[in-house]
């Protein structure tokens, strides 16, 4: 966890990777109840038994699951003092190049690519590339954008 005392001192590393998150495994558990929630229920990812004999080997994560552990990441990466509100404001770009087999675990890593102030605020955009262990490619590349309140 890497804390920040201010947004000021947090904007002033545009163009560098300011945090990595905790790693997170993939359970076949999280799997079915994102299942459950989204109405995806596609056997690649909910029947271990058929998914055994397709092109993974295993069953995988959905790709939306995968992104969807992105505020894990970043409330296990990134810590501000006096910010009261962070909310989510959207996603410019996303992208899986890799597929999540079950049991995977993974990790985030926070580069931030600007930072703009805001009335009580800032905006900020980051790429966050995730990563699993053991792969050479990302799972999950993706540009995130927040806006913080102080």
């Amino acid at each position: 966890m890497r804390r920040f005392e201010s947004l000021e001192e947090f904007g002033a590393l545009i163009g560098q990777t300011v945090a990595s998150s905790d790693w997170i495994t993939v359970t076949q558990e999280r799997i079915d109840e994102f299942a459950r929630a989204t109405g995806d229920h596609q056997w690649i990812h909910v029947d271990p038994v058929r998914a055994a004999a397709g092109p993974f080997g295993a069953t995988i994560a959905h790709g939306f699951l995968t992104l969807s552990l992105l505020p894990v990441m970043a409330e296990s990466a990134i810590e501000f003092a006096n910010v009261r509100m962070g909310v989510n404001y959207g996603l410019n770009k996303v992208r899986f190049p890799a597929p999540v087999p079950v049991g995977s675990r993974l990790r985030g890593h926070f580069k931030l690519t600007t930072f703009e102030p805001l009335e009580g605020g800032a905006q900020i955009t980051m790429e966050v590339t995730m990563e699993r262990e053991g792969s050479a490619k990302p799972v999950c590349v993706a540009e995130s954008l927040s806006r913080r309140y102080v």
